[in-house]
Parts: structure tokens; C-alpha cells; sequence
């Protein structure tokens, strides 16, 4: 078996620092800039979901402007996401500032105790599973606005009322367009809304403004043709061309009080279909485990009752120890992998966990129907490829050394 990685925040930011950081320079205690972001009166955080660091090197010439900045060293670092490598639980530590292991939202599909089913995180959360109760913790948004910050989301419209919003990005305004373009404007026009342009005469002091956009457009084309591919590509200078815009229009109306970020909340690997793998008849994997969950790149394996963690584990190790890292709980929490794991957390993770490090995705479609295998790109393990993500300044002012 590979080493197993290190975990994150092992050296350098995370993820969950963008969004506390950026309250920070905007003067919000008691946060702490710790990305070394330049003070301003207005952050914007942009969130392209599936851009992931070696993306956007291998691709850097469908995307100029960003590019330029992450060419830059005073204008680009890279931060690590956490594991599981997937959107549910990214989004949850951009929003709250807390490892995964404390905000709770530990995968794609997992095990709720108090409801003994596996339930979904991302966008088909159970109606008997409270947002508020299973992710308790204050949101980024609802303290800055606490604390005076006029804060919004410019996302599409079905994230509005959505459990994940509840859960994780709860608080401020909501601005919701399809088109990513209209994203952009939406954000850029509720900024003006809030701020006198040029020319304009501000009465009093200026409320500090927090903007959250999100864009999806490449997660989504990467699961159904892969990273990299044609329609990818155009999905990539789409957004390129859409953050260029909204940067020069904002630099051009507020100069040094704005400070335009982009991150991303995984990476993507493509998986060719020939190791798409269905486990579902492996009953010798299979053997004590009473429900699976995660995604494909980084399984949970729920033992049941009586059966034996470490069993099932060695068996995992067996058949797929050369490409994957197999771990029980108490392992993977040993390591470091989830942070710092709240009680009611705990149970929440699988038993055993199987993160792969090939090009390999292990499916359950007796439990998920066929649907996942025709996915490309996948998403979830702890490879570099996947766990590190860019954080852009793209407005020039750059990083405070």
C-alpha cells in the first residue's frame, strides 16, 4: 500500500481559511487573516467548483486572466481541502471555518445514527434531517452580518432554500441567476447597490461588503465528459472571461477597497471506464459491512453489527491495498484526517474508509442505481490531484508577506 498522505493543513492554508480571512480583512473580529489577504472595505470569494490546481496549470492557456495571477507569487497560493475531497464538505468548511470533522458533513452520502440510514449531503438531504441540528455551528455569513457586514450569495436559484445553504452558507442576501455570467452581474450590481461608484458621494461610513459567488459549471461538465475535454475547456475560458470582466469593472469603480478572490473546493481526476468498478456482487467485500457510503474515490464502510472493523478492512486491503489507502476509523482520525472530530460526529464516519490513489472509482449500484458509472471525472480521495486547490487575488493588490 502507498504511504499514506499527510493530513491536511499539514503545511500551508486550507480552504477553510478563505472565507474567515476574508471577514477579517475586512476587519471583523474576532477572525484572523490567515492567507494574508489586503485590508479592504469589499471581498468577494469565488468559488469554482472542480478547479483544481493541476487543472488550471495543465489548462492554463484556455484561461488567461487567471493564469496571469497564478503565475504570479504575490498573487497565488495553494490550499489544501481536507478529505473527503468532495463539494458537501468543502463548501461546509469554506462556510464555517471548521474542519470537516466539526461541522460534520463528512461526505457525499453517510450514516446518520440517529436515523440508522445513510442520508445524502449535497443536493437530496432527507426531509426528516434538520440542516440547523446536523450542522449546529454559526456560519461565517451570519457572524459577519452579526457584526455589521452586509453580506450576499450570487449563486443559482435552487441553492436559495437548499439544506446544504442552510447548513453551511446560511446568512445575508441571495442574488440567483443560472447563466454564470448573470451570476457575475447579479454580484457586481448588488456591490453597487451597497457603494457609490465614482463620482458619487458616500454619507457616512461605508458598510463592509462580503460577496460569496459560486460557479458549477465545471463540476459539472467534468463528471459527464472529463476534465480537460472540449466542452470542459469551453466551460473554463467561459468563466476565465467572466471573472476578467467583473475584476476590471470592479477595480475600475473601487480600486484599492475591493479584493477579488477565487478558490476552488476539489480537484478531478478522469477515471476510464474500464476501472469504473462495480462492487456490488463482491460478497466476500461485502461480508459484515450493513451500509456503504462516500463516493467512489473514498468509500465509508459501515460495519455491522458485531462484525469486525479491522476484518473487513484487511479484506478492502486484500483486494484493493495496491490502489488504495484502506483504514479503519480509528486510524484515519489518528492521522489527522478530519481535524478535530466532534462527539456527534464520530459515528457519522465509516468504519472503514477506502481512498483511492490509482486512477480506479469503486461503485455500490445496488445502493446508488447505475447512474454514477458513467461519470468521467471523479472527485473525493486525498491525492494531490484532487486535495490541492488554488487561491487567486485577482484584482493586482496581491498577498501581505
Amino acid at each position: 500500500m502507498s504511504s499514506v498522505p499527510l493530513p491536511p493543513e499539514s503545511a500551508g492554508g486550507h480552504l477553510r481559511h478563505v472565507m474567515t480571512s476574508a471577514a477579517a480583512a475586512l476587519g471583523v473580529e474576532p477572525f484572523t487573516d490567515r492567507l494574508g489577504l489586503p485590508p479592504a472595505s469589499i471581498a468577494v470569494v469565488v468559488l469554482a467548483d472542480g478547479l483544481g490546481d493541476q487543472l488550471l496549470a495543465a489548462h492554463s492557456g484556455h484561461a488567461r486572466f487567471l493564469a496571469s495571477a497564478w503565475r504570479n507569487p504575490r498573487a497565488a497560493q495553494v490550499l489544501d481541502t481536507g478529505a473527503p475531497t468532495t463539494t458537501a464538505a468543502s463548501l461546509a468548511s469554506l462556510g464555517t471555518g471548521l474542519a470537516t470533522g466539526q461541522h460534520g458533513l463528512v461526505g457525499y452520502d453517510v450514516f446518520a445514527p440517529e436515523l440508522g440510514r445513510v442520508v445524502n449531503m449535497l443536493g437530496q438531504w432527507d426531509h426528516d434531517l434538520d440542516p440547523l441540528q446536523w450542522q449546529p455551528h454559526p456560519t461565517v455569513f451570519e457572524r459577519a452580518a452579526a457584526s455589521g457586514v452586509r453580506v450576499v450569495t450570487s449563486s443559482r436559484p435552487q441553492f436559495r432554500d437548499s439544506a446544504l445553504t442552510h447548513a453551511a452558507l446560511r446568512g445575508g442576501d441571495f442574488a440567483g441567476a443560472q447563466a454564470l455570467e448573470q451570476r457575475f452581474a447579479l454580484a457586481a450590481d448588488w456591490i453597487r447597490s451597497h457603494r457609490p461608484g465614482p463620482g458619487r458621494l458616500q454619507r457616512g461610513r461605508a458598510d463592509p461588503l462580503l460577496v460569496y459567488l459560486y460557479v458549477d459549471e465545471l463540476d459539472k461538465t467534468g463528471h459527464r465528459t472529463g476534465a480537460g475535454s472540449d466542452a470542459w475547456l469551453t466551460a473554463l475560458e467561459a468563466l476565465d472571461a467572466a471573472a476578467s470582466r467583473f475584476c476590471q469593472r470592479l477595480a475600475h469603480d473601487f480600486g484599492q477597497q475591493v479584493t477579488v478572490l477565487l478558490t476552488a473546493d476539489h480537484g478531478m481526476v478522469n477515471i476510464a471506464e474500464e476501472f469504473r468498478i462495480d462492487f456490488s456482487a463482491r460478497t466476500d467485500l461485502l461480508a459484515g459491512v450493513a451500509h456503504t457510503g462516500g463516493e467512489p474515490r473514498f468509500l465509508h464502510l459501515y460495519a455491522a453489527q458485531g462484525a469486525h472493523p479491522e476484518g473487513i478492512a484487511d479484506r478492502w486491503r486484500d483486494a484493493y491495498g495496491e490502489q488504495a489507502w484502506v483504514l479503519t476509523r480509528q486510524e484515519a482520525i489518528a492521522k489527522g484526517w478530519f481535524g478535530t472530530v466532534e462527539e456527534q460526529v464520530g459515528d457519522r464516519i465509516g468504519d472503514v474508509l477506502v481512498a483511492a490513489h490509482a486512477p480506479l472509482a469503486l461503485f455500490h449500484t445496488t445502493r446508488t442505481g447505475p447512474g454514477p458509472l458513467k461519470m468521467v471525472g471523479q472527485h473525493g480521495s486525498l491525492t494531490e490531484a484532487e486535495r490541492r486547490v488554488p487561491l487567486l487575488e485577482l484584482t493586482g493588490r496581491g498577498f501581505v508577506s
